[in-house]
């Protein structure tokens, strides 16, 4: 998303040492510590949470024209008469929103064009009155939606209520929320009456921070700096639990007082979902000449040498080992790309609607965001819905808030994973001094384990294996290197031989630091060294010669 031109500065009192606030960097647990341990020197600290987010309350039952139907028929509505209780209705719905705008002495405005930026407009009011807290603006404005027209059937030649895009009058409620910050809701004035709640985690960690009254500086939605970075990463981390449909609720209370008697007659409730969210790790930089002059390297290295199975693996989904390429029933779309913005470039990368990017904020901070549209992609393991005594499985991953947490998850490891690969290329460590010891033969409990050989076909092939994005969140065993190493089927004896063959391979990437085992099960997980290792190795494996060469001279 494009920031806006403009700057907003926020500096509470107690920051005037700030720029000795951190003499350590401070970093959230994963892979993104090789990134930071490697530029320590010019990095303050790490930040990861949620940033924008935009959740979705729906009364998703009356998107069925039988349920509207039978809506119409308990508030003894013909359906001919349909369009009187529209209109009767989102007059009651705007008057309400003008009494609310009314109370609080706020503007309630008509926004004709949409071209217009309304969060532009309502920055600038809250600016040109001063507001600190509570409502802003309340803007009208009319736009696309799903809603319900009469329309007759030519079968049946009746009339009947069928869901249809139109449009029709939207509301924008627009507030400095006491937990949430600068956020705003977006109120549809027909049935059934679709409310959007755009939020962002940075503004919220702001009042957060000011509740525990940690001294900070932030521009828009970043932090340039922070007094206490582990209490701003504890509280990040307090957003995952909140309990959102009470949260929610409030907020449709505030705006949506009718919802109670909309939904009365079939006893209908607002379903939450989240339609988008992006979760941003902010590697928080010294000064901005600190960045500027990494900035570039990185942008180079993830335009020239990720590849699509890089993507994938980025995003946790699985590249067949046996060809390295993407397979063929695949019918998703892939896409790299860069843009210029106000700032610099930004360096994006979609796979079937969901993306990670990354990109240099106000100078400052390298932000690497993964953003959700299409959860089903991901996985989860729950139990099926509405089956509560049935096994836990890996299902899709729900639009739903009750997912939120794992969404958090899958998109941290995303951006963790995504960290590590642009910190292969970024230092100024030799490739050679980085992976010496690996390619060297080692002592280890009195037993001689031999060095390690990328280039050769064996061990470059079980390394892209346990680099596979399937294993980053739960590891792997034996039994899945094995099937996909080997391909062929074969009786019990080879079986057993092709076992033992994994295993010992194992234990040597275990000597050299490339992988651990999970205490307690038959499962490892790749390392920290490991991570940087292998995909500097791997890198160094697809690298072209001509581009070496000229990198050389």
């Amino acid at each position: 998303m494009l920031e806006e031109a403009h700057v907003r500065v926020e500096t509470p009192s107690g920051l005037d040492n700030i720029g000795c606030m951190q003499k350590q960097p401070v970093i959230h647990d994963g892979a993104s510590n090789a990134f930071v341990h490697k530029h320590a020197s010019c990095i303050q600290g790490v930040l990861s949470g949620f940033d924008r987010l935009r959740m979705r309350g729906s009364l998703r039952q009356l998107y069925g024209p039988q349920v509207m139907e039978a809506y119409l028929n308990a508030c003894h509505i013909l359906i001919k008469d349909f369009g009187q209780l529209v209109e009767r209705t989102t007059k009651a719905v705007k008057d309400k929103a003008r009494a609310l705008a009314e109370k609080a002495g706020r503007p309630f405005l008509f926004v004709p064009s949409s071209q217009t930026s309304k969060e532009d407009l309502a920055r600038k009011i809250a600016a040109r009155d001063k507001i600190t807290g509570g409502l802003i603006a309340i803007l009208n404005c009319v736009e696309p939606c799903m809603s319900f027209q009469v329309v007759r059937n030519p079968q049946t030649k009746h009339i009947e209520v069928k869901v249809q895009a139109r449009k029709c009058g939207h509301l924008y409620f627009y507030f400095d929320h006491p937990t949430f910050g600068f956020m705003h809701l977006r109120l549809q004035t027909w049935f059934p009456f679709r409310v959007d709640v755009c939020l962002n985690g940075r503004h919220w960690l702001g009042k957060q921070l000011d509740q525990a009254g940690v001294a900070y500086q932030k521009k828009e939605n970043t932090f340039l700096r922070v007094a206490d970075l582990e209490r701003a990463q504890a509280l990040l981390d307090q957003q995952l639990k909140t309990d959102w449909p009470q949260e929610l609720g409030r907020l449709l209370d505030q705006v949506h007082p009718l919802h109670r008697s909309i939904c009365r007659p079939l006893n209908l409730k607002y379903y939450w979902s989240a339609s988008e969210s992006e979760y941003a790790t902010d590697v928080m930089f010294q000064d901005p000449d600190s960045l500027a002059r990494l900035y570039p390297s990185l942008v180079h290295h993830a335009i020239s040498s990720f590849s699509c199975a890089d993507v994938m693996r980025f995003l946790g989904r699985y590249v067949p080992i046996s060809t390295g390429k993407v397979y063929g029933q695949f019918q998703g779309e892939i896409i790299s790309d860069t843009k210029r913005r106000l700032e610099g470039v930004r360096v994006k990368h979609s796979l079937n609607g969901n993306s990670i990017k990354f990109y240099d904020k106000q100078g400052w901070v390298l932000r690497v965001e993964t953003t959700v549209v299409r959860p089903e992609e991901f996985k989860t393991w729950r139990r099926p819905e509405g089956r509560p005594k049935e096994a836990k499985r890996w299902l899709p991953l729900r639009r739903g808030v009750a997912d939120m947490q794992r969404r958090a998850e899958i998109c941290h490891r995303a951006n963790e994973r995504y960290l590590q690969a642009l910190g292969c290329a970024s230092g100024t460590v030799p490739l050679f001094q980085w992976v010496q010891k690996c390619c060297k033969p080692l002592t280890q409990a009195s037993r001689r384990y031999r060095g390690l050989n990328p280039w050769a076909p064996e061990d470059g092939s079980l390394l892209e294996l346990v680099n596979q994005g399937q294993f980053a969140l739960n590891g792997f065993r034996n039994r899945d290197i094995r099937q996909s190493y080997f391909t062929s089927r074969c009786d019990e004896q080879e079986t057993k031989r092709r076992m033992g063959w994994i295993g010992r391979r194992l234990r040597l990437f275990r000597a050299h630091g490339l992988i651990a085992k999970v205490s307690g099960t038959h499962r490892y997980v790749v390392t920290d060294k490991g991570r940087t290792t292998i995909t500097a190795l791997l890198a160094a494996r697809k690298a072209d010669v001509d581009q070496l060469t000229k990198l050389a001279a």
